[in-house]
């Protein structure tokens, strides 16, 4: 089984919420989804589920939803 391609999230600062990113990312069409998709389990955070749409993401974090997976950057790298 081959790694899926992880895509490459930029952000403008620090640290993202779970709920943004979602949608950032174009892996929802908007807050609604997230929320149901978070609440549902079916978001991976780091490889763990995480049922919390208020997560902080930082530079590095990951997001699976679907298959489908997102590394964050930030403009410091850190």
């Amino acid at each position: 089984m081959s790694n899926p391609e992880i895509e490459e999230i930029p952000i403008r600062d620090n640290m993202i919420r779970l709920g943004q990113v979602l949608k950032l990312a174009s892996l929802v069409e908007d807050g609604v989804e997230a929320a149901e998709l978070i609440k549902g389990g079916l978001v991976k955070v780091n490889g763990e589920i995480d049922e919390r749409r208020g997560r902080q993401l930082h530079h590095g974090d990951t997001v699976t939803v679907n298959g489908r997976t997102v590394r964050i950057s930030t403009p410091a790298g850190a």
